[in-house]
């Protein structure tokens, strides 16, 4: 984890042919994580999407997540998953995947959930949502006080935060301890995502009004 930029797809945005080069844009940005996130049931067209994807990241020396599937993580050699509770059990996934696989877990807005996640041998807990999300909105609502807490309880641990972060609110969620911003729409929804995804890696190097 390179930066603190960590880019997520979704089946509408990018839309279309403009997922790639959206992701490119924002590789070009500097991104260096980036998750693909479709909840379709296409699979030759995920499969299709998720190599492209997985080829446009390793040009730029970037790691492709895929969200839920670890068997399409599986068939197109990406570097990781990311997992929601309900989906593939960590420790199943690092049989799978193995030992040098990224994976990430949703934690919600619950420290027990994270604790259970690290033990379960994963690479980053993932909170959030922390403001109104397009790509999350009914996920229950988390206090950036979580964020502190849980930097305090598993120090060695990468925190990902999630759910509506911009550039105006992005700062104060790193300062309170997370290491990455997941973003989807404020990234692919602006007009020069390069530029954004420049802007938002250097929230980590300004300082707090």
């Amino acid at each position: 984890m390179n930066n603190n930029l960590y880019s997520i797809t979704d089946s509408q945005l990018p839309p279309g042919d403009t997922l790639f080069t959206g992701v490119s844009a924002a590789l070009k940005g500097g991104c260096k994580l980036v998750q693909y996130r479709d909840k379709s049931a296409d699979h030759a067209r995920r499969l299709f999407e998720a190599k492209r994807l997985l080829d446009l990241c390793n040009q730029h020396q970037a790691q492709l997540l895929i969200n839920d599937d670890v068997s399409l993580a599986q068939e197109v050699g990406a570097h990781g998953v990311h997992l929601g509770q309900g989906d593939t059990n960590p420790v199943a996934a690092r049989i799978i995947l193995g030992s040098r696989a990224i994976i990430g877990v949703t934690c919600h807005d619950s420290l027990a959930l994270a604790q259970q996640a690290i033990k379960d041998s994963t690479n980053y807990i993932a909170f959030g949502r922390f403001f109104s999300s397009n790509t999350k909105p009914d996920a229950r609502p988390a206090p950036i006080s979580l964020i502190s807490d849980a930097r305090k309880a598993f120090s060695d641990t990468p925190i990902v935060v999630i759910g509506g972060i911009t550039l105006d609110n992005g700062k104060q969620l790193l300062d309170a301890g997370a290491d990455m911003l997941a973003v989807c729409h404020s990234l692919f929804s602006a007009d020069d995502i390069t530029a954004q995804a420049k802007k938002f890696i250097a929230l980590s190097f300004t300082d707090q009004d």
